[in-house]
This record gives structure tokens, C-alpha cells and sequence, in this order.
């Protein structure tokens, strides 16, 4: 391949890691032939162990990045920066202050360091990340004319998870986020249009290399609402190729019937799968299961074929506090992984016949059709956040978050005879026998940090509890590592990006 090709004539790069958290980036920086992570820098102390157990040829240094001297640090050729983004991002369900608070402006200003570190070292190429709020941030403007101040050519990425799959699969969660490639000016612009071009089905021209399109004259957002993709033939709008997030829950685990649970669920975590229940009538669910009210319940007409194998396909009910209220098909992308717990899964009973070369699952009360042994589960995502809708399971999952969020239920029974359709007020599970029956009859359990590990893309070796550690790491703060590292597949992408302008 020209472009291996091309790394192989530019010899080994080395990196500069800052803000590296769990790692994420270091992984993604590593998938690309002939980069070496030289230093790897934060604050946490849990985060530089994590990162040093699955990172061995590292060096590690716990420090402040904005209390450090740039010259504490070796040179190296490159480097990666992820300021916080905690209070840019609009994932806390929080509006935004008129007048920030003095621990936002220093979590803010950490961008800052990228600008003080270029001008130490004079890095041929670095790459930022942060949320795309960043852009909302006040000093933004001010911090871009001091990067071309300190001799460097800017060039802004908004680019999904879902689609960074240029050099690898994408990862199977919707995650937009903002990136900033900046090399010395002089040298070589990045190819960002050909490289950030994720592969898609175009009725005309079938598949093609879609081309960033943005709306009324945007030219930052993300995905759907303020971009879309079109073909670089025809014109005609197309969807990226994306993953589902079945293809990483685990459906072994067993998930505990609601029913059965000594403390019954909130009533905003059974509006949603009953929302989700409606919507997506014979399809696995994933339920948001915590954030403010949910809105616009829509009843699912005749119910759906169930489409999975076994007896474990369920519900995703994510369990935060922001703003997803809606349920997602499963067979999309997740949803942002954030650092909090909040997904569930809910699994009602079916039958399942496993019979030579096919196989077919049966609702206790109505028959099946003939299902393939693919693995293809139909299910719906509703993470706790109180604005996303219900998602099926053949989306990709919702943004990883700091906050386990999202829960997974699978076909519901039909309920003994009693039309879904027939509750349309609020789906509170002591107001309506049919509904109590419906639901209790369901499993829910949370999302593992594993499986929050693989919707950010991160390879089911990676050691997110080493033995080093001084105790061990508490789920809470598993997920909250993981929802604040970046999907590996992004770093990837943007890495092979930047390499390819300095080898050609």
C-alpha cells in the first residue's frame, strides 16, 4: 500500500501525549505504523496507571500541565493535546452561566497549554481535540490567532466516531467531536478532505467516499444537525456506513426481571421504555433511565418481528442526567460514552429455537418469523438523558459519557392481550395492571465498563484495572476513565492524516 509506504520513508515520529487520560489517543496514535508515544502527562493519578500498564514503552508523568514548565519535557516531533472539556461540553444537562465560575474559566483555559508547549518545542504537527462546544468558548478566537502567532497553519476537523474509518473500522457510538491539525507553516497541508471522507451508499453512484456538506453556510457542528454528507458525483445526500451497537453488548449476561427488583425503577426510566416499548414494538431496546422530563411518546402501530436468536436480546435504558429522551434502533451508533454510569439493559422473555441451519425466536403469545443465524438484533437505545429518543440496537450506541447511561431491553411479550397502545398518558408502572405486566415480565441490567470500553473503540485487551494500582478502580471510576477518552479510531484517522502530509 503507497501510503504504509509512505510512513515506512519518513522513519519513526515521536509524540508528545498531554491530557492523555486513559489512553485512548495513545492507542490510536499506535496503530499507526512507525509512531512512538515518547511522554504521556495528567493530572490523575488513576489515569497515568492505566495508561502506564497498557503503555510499558512510555514515560509517565503525574503533573498539572498548566502548573509545568514546557522544558521539563523532552522535544519530540509531534504532539497530541486534550485539554479539559468537561466545561465546554454540554453533557453536564446544565445551561450555561452568564458569568463562569472561577473553576470553569481554569478547566477553560487549559487550551492555553497547547499555545505554551508549540512554543517551546516547536512541534512539526499537532493535533487537538476537544467538544464542539469549544467553539462557543469566549477566548476561542483569541487562542486561534495566537497559535498562527506562534508560527503554525490552523486547520479546524468536526468529525463522528461512527465515520473515522479510514485506516480501520469506525467505532459503534455517535461521538462528534472537534479537532485542530496545526503544522508549521511552510510546510505541507494535510489532506483532510480525502482522508476525513467516511465510506457511503449513494442511490446513484453506489458506494463512494462522501464529502463533508454543511448547512446554510455552517462551517462548524455536528453531524445531522448542523452537516450532512453528499456524494463527490452526483451531489445527492448519503449516509455513512455505521456499526451497531449489538455487535458489542454482551448478550450472555444474564439481566435481573424488573419484577423482581427490591427498588422499583424511577417513573422518567419507565416512561422511556415504555416509550421505547411503543416505538419499537418487537425490537430490542436500549431506555435512557435518568435526566429531566421525556417528551413526544409515539405509538408503534402493528408489533415487529423479533429478529434475534436467543434469549438475551434486550432494551438499552441509559440511566444519567441531561438531555437524551429519545430511544435509538441498536443497529445505529451509540450514543457519547460519558464518565458516569447510565445504561441499562432490560430483556423481556421469549422463547428461542435453536434448530440446525436456522433458527426461530417466539413471543410466549404470538409466532416468529424464520431468523438468520447472523446475530441480528433489532433494538431500541433511549439513554437516561432526558432529550434522546429511543434508539433500536442495530444503531451505533449513544455518545460514551463519564455517566453509565443506558440500559437494554429486549422483545416485550405481548401483554396478555391488552393493546400497548391502549395507555397513552404517563407510563407509570402503579397506575396500569397491563403496563405493571409488561414491564415486570422485562430484564434490566446496566451496560459492564467492558462493553463502554468497546463502544469507544478501545480493544477488549486493554487493562482497565491493572495490578499496579494502589486499589482497585470502582466501576463508577472505570466508566468515568473511559467516557473522557478518546475513541482510538479518531486518533488513528487523524494521525495517518497528519503522517501522510509530512512523508509526501
Amino acid at each position: 500500500m503507497a501510503l504504509f509506504e509512505a510512513f515506512a520513508r519518513l522513519g519513526e515520529l515521536t509524540w508528545l501525549d498531554g491530557f492523555c487520560g486513559g489512553g485512548g489517543s495513545s492507542v490510536g496514535i499506535g496503530y499507526v505504523p512507525g509512531q512512538r508515544i515518547v511522554i504521556a502527562i495528567n493530572h490523575w493519578q488513576f489515569a497515568i496507571d492505566i495508561h502506564q500498564a497498557n503503555h510499558d514503552g512510555t514515560d509517565h508523568d503525574c503533573a498539572d500541565m498548566s502548573q509545568v514548565d514546557p522544558w521539563r519535557y523532552p522535544r519530540t516531533d509531534c504532539a497530541w493535546f486534550s485539554p479539559s472539556c468537561t466545561k465546554h461540553s454540554v453533557a453536564q444537562g446544565k445551561k450555561r452561566p452568564v458569568q463562569p465560575d472561577d473553576a470553569a474559566e481554569r478547566s477553560r483555559a487549559t487550551m492555553w497549554d497547547v499555545q505554551r508547549f508549540a512554543e517551546v518545542h516547536r512541534y512539526r504537527f499537532i493535533i487537538v481535540e476537544n467538544v464542539v462546544e469549544v467553539r462557543q468558548w469566549w477566548a476561542f478566537r483569541a487562542w486561534k490567532i495566537a497559535m498562527e502567532d506562534t508560527g503554525y497553519c490552523l486547520h479546524e476537523v468536526f468529525l463522528n466516531a461512527a465515520h473515522a474509518n479510514m485506516l480501520g473500522p469506525s467505532a459503534n457510538q455517535w461521538r462528534d467531536r472537534w479537532f485542530c491539525m496545526l503544522h508549521l507553516k511552510g510546510t505541507r497541508c494535510p489532506d483532510i478532505d480525502g482522508w476525513l471522507a467516511p465510506m457511503a451508499q449513494c442511490e446513484n453512484c453506489g458506494d463512494v467516499r462522501g464529502r463533508q456538506a454543511w448547512k446554510n453556510g455552517r462551517d462548524a457542528g455536528k453531524y445531522r444537525a448542523q452537516y450532512m454528507y453528499a456524494c463527490r458525483t452526483c451531489g445527492a445526500v448519503v449516509r455513512p456506513y455505521v456499526r451497531p451497537a449489538s455487535e458489542l453488548i454482551d448478550w450472555d449476561r444474564e439481566a435481573q426481571l424488573i419484577g423482581d427488583r427490591p427498588t422499583p425503577l424511577a417513573d422518567k426510566t419507565m416512561w422511556r421504555i415504555g416509550y421505547g416499548l411503543r416505538k419499537y414494538w418487537g425490537s430490542p431496546s436500549l431506555v435512557p433511565v435518568e435526566g429531566r422530563d421525556g417528551k413526544r411518546p409515539t405509538a408503534a402501530g402493528a408489533p415487529m418481528r423479533t429478529v434475534t436468536t436467543r434469549n438475551e436480546t434486550g432494551l438499552l435504558v441509559p440511566a444519567g442526567g441531561t438531555w437524551n429522551n429519545d430511544a435509538v434502533p441498536v443497529d445505529r451508533p451509540a450514543r457519547t460514552v460519558m464518565t458516569r454510569e447510565t445504561t441499562g439493559l432490560v430483556v423481556p422473555p421469549f422463547i428461542a429455537e435453536l434448530r440446525g441451519g436456522s433458527s426461530k425466536a417466539r413471543l410466549v403469545s404470538e409466532p416468529l418469523s424464520t431468523v438468520t443465524a447472523s446475530g441480528n438484533h433489532h433494538g431500541l437505545v433511549i439513554p437516561y438523558y432526558s432529550k434522546t429518543r429511543p434508539r433500536t440496537a442495530e444503531e451505533p450506541f449513544m455518545t460514551v459519557t463519564t455517566v453509565d447511561r443506558a440500559g437494554l431491553m429486549p422483545d416485550p411479550p405481548v401483554p396478555y392481550g391488552v393493546p400497548l397502545m391502549d395507555y397513552l398518558g404517563t407510563l407509570h408502572r402503579r397506575k396500569s395492571r397491563a403496563w405493571q405486566m409488561l414491564v415486570d415480565s422485562c430484564g434490566f441490567r446496566m451496560l459492564e465498563p467492558f462493553e463502554y470500553a468497546r463502544f469507544q473503540a478501545f480493544p477488549d485487551s486493554y487493562d482497565w484495572s491493572p495490578a499496579s494500582l494502589a486499589r482497585p478502580l470502582s466501576k463508577r471510576r472505570r466508566v468515568r476513565m473511559i467516557g473522557n477518552a478518546v475513541p482510538p479510531n479518531l486518533a488513528r484517522d487523524l494521525v495517518g492524516c497528519a503522517v501522510e502530509s509530512m512523508a509526501l
